[in-house]
């Protein structure tokens, strides 16, 4: 089920002339901000969740209050978190990545707001605390009551002996991976962040989302009518392009790193 990840060619001339615009935005600002979606993290390897041919075309998601109220739907939310950890654990950051990483400890971008749950923006060198993840990470699980982290080490290998949910030693709530399900509650405390950034900044870029699940994909529009220049970049065309100062349609990690100087 492992996708391929997508090879970085040598940038052509578009992409050459939409890094030299982008570096002049760059340049300009005072405070940017960084949105990123699924498709960034497609350039390391990590299948697509909603899109045709995604995960869940292929698997069906547990809705949040199954997961609450069953112990038959835990056990194959858990199945299906370990199945699916084949695919992110053998991922790497890419380009992109590295490029915003790169733009985060030049002081440059203020935060990096994301709709992914593979913490590869960590992985790349972004700061927790410059990190909003508007859908949680699933490279660790908590507890839902009490919030209590957990290692997934354990838990998995507890599951695959004999199919044990964890439960919580502090308060014996229920343990979940820190992500964010069909039907639960988006992060109160990461919404209100991510509302301060976008309409704080005086440029957002958004990156590899297809800008139509919200509430999430609201802080572009947030941004814009804040006052700040607003860039886009997906390979496919989105409903807030007509918004947008600069629509790029290209590789990621091929703009960004040209744009930034990151090899």
């Amino acid at each position: 089920m492992t996708d391929k990840v997508v090879p970085i060619r040598s940038p052509s001339p578009k992409t050459r002339d939409y890094a030299e615009r982008l570096r002049t935005l760059l340049e300009a600002c005072q405070r940017a901000v960084v949105f990123t979606g699924a498709g960034i993290s497609t350039e390391s390897g990590i299948p697509d969740f909603r899109s045709p041919g995604g995960i869940w075309s292929k698997f069906k998601p547990i809705d949040f209050s199954d997961f609450i109220s069953s112990a038959h739907a835990r056990r194959e939310s858990w199945r299906l978190k370990f199945m699916l950890d084949e695919d992110m654990q053998k991922a790497e950051p890419n380009l992109g990545h590295r490029a915003i990483s790169k733009l985060v400890g030049e002081g440059v971008v203020s935060h990096v707001i994301t709709q992914n749950v593979d913490g590869l923006h960590q992985r790349a060198g972004v700061p927790e605390e410059k990190m909003i993840e508007l859908h949680g990470n699933t490279t660790y699980a908590h507890c839902l009551d009490c919030g209590q982290r957990y290692d997934l080490g354990l838990i998995k290998a507890n599951f695959e002996r004999d199919e044990s949910l964890p439960v919580c030693d502090h308060c014996d709530g229920l343990v979940k991976t820190a992500t964010i399900s069909f039907g639960q509650a988006m992060p109160e405390k990461e919404m209100i962040k991510a509302q301060a950034a976008s309409v704080g900044c005086d440029l957002f870029i958004a990156i590899g989302s297809s800008l139509v699940v919200y509430p999430a994909a609201g802080f572009p529009a947030i941004a814009k009518r804040s006052g700040a220049r607003l860039v886009i970049i997906n390979r496919e065309a989105t409903d807030l392009d007509g918004l947008a100062d600069l629509v790029i349609h290209d590789e990621i990690g091929s703009v960004l790193s040209q744009a930034t100087g990151t090899g």
